[in-house]
């Protein structure tokens, strides 16, 4: 297992004023990790893995907003702490804060509970890894560290994989996190990540048929998808924007996907 760089970081966190951090550009050059052009990366204390999680949601990278939430929840967690240095426990903290909070969090759990994966997991719903089950889903991201694009979130374009700074950060973060979770599946949030995974199966770091592709986004600004793909909106019904042959094509493949997933696990 990798060794944490939270220790390195941790008294550089606690001294951090975010007060003074309005945009990327104003991140303490203490938390740089690397650049390359227009390109840089920083720190942020996502290290924790869950170590029995068999699902992993996987997003393209924290944006600032996220680093900023997270470095609030960390320095809390260290305020907490006092002396007792349980940096496990901070990073445990910080990466489940505001995971897929709000809105975003009913159309997720719907989602998963459609297509089986509640199954898989062993559970009633879906609805309890934000809970009780927590220990079940590493929530992720390719790209672990936040990259910024001349001080600007980066979104996916380029993609990863044509870019040897955000492959490498690719291969040295999530590809290692993903070495430690070997029963996992995976679902991608966006199609840079479908095709980053993609990769990392070919290369024999993520197993075949463990990436779940097809699943619409979440977020509100998806609502018609995700009620289309959830049956709670007829075809007839659907705006010019929305292809209901594309999703039902998605939908059909990924229950038999995962019929074939459940089939195939061994019985404990």
């Amino acid at each position: 297992m990798p060794a944490l760089l939270f220790p390195r970081y941790r008294d550089a966190i606690r001294g951090l004023d975010l007060a003074q951090v309005a945009t990327p550009a104003q991140i303490p050059a203490a938390f740089l990790l690397g650049r390359a052009g227009r390109y840089s990366s920083h720190y942020i204390p996502f290290e924790s893995v869950h170590m029995q999680a068999r699902l992993v949601v996987a997003g393209i990278t924290p944006g600032f907003a996220q680093w900023k939430n997270a470095m609030r929840e960390a320095q809390r967690q260290l305020a907490a702490d006092g002396d007792d240095k349980d940096d496990e426990r901070v990073l445990r903290a910080t990466r489940l804060a505001g995971a897929f909070s709000g809105a975003i969090r009913p159309n997720f759990v719907a989602l998963l509970d459609a297509i089986g994966v509640q199954r898989w997991l062993g559970i009633a719903s879906c609805a309890t890894v934000f809970g009780e089950d927590a220990g079940l889903v590493q929530v992720s991201a390719i790209l672990r560290h936040p990259v910024f694009v001349d001080g600007k979130n980066y979104s996916g374009s380029p993609a990863p994989l044509r870019h040897p700074f955000l492959r490498e950060m690719v291969l040295r973060w999530f590809a290692e996190e993903a070495r430690q979770l070997p029963d996992a599946l995976y679902i991608p949030m966006g199609a840079s990540v479908s095709d980053t995974l993609d990769w990392l199966v070919a290369e024999g770091v993520i197993p075949a048929g463990r990436v779940l592709h097809g699943l619409p986004h979440p977020s509100g600004a998806n609502a018609e998808r995700v009620a289309y793909f959830l049956g709670r909106k007829e075809r007839a019904a659907l705006s010019s924007k929305t292809n209901g042959a594309q999703i039902d094509a998605a939908r059909a493949q990924l229950l038999a996907q995962m019929e074939a997933l459940l089939a195939s696990r061994p019985t404990r």
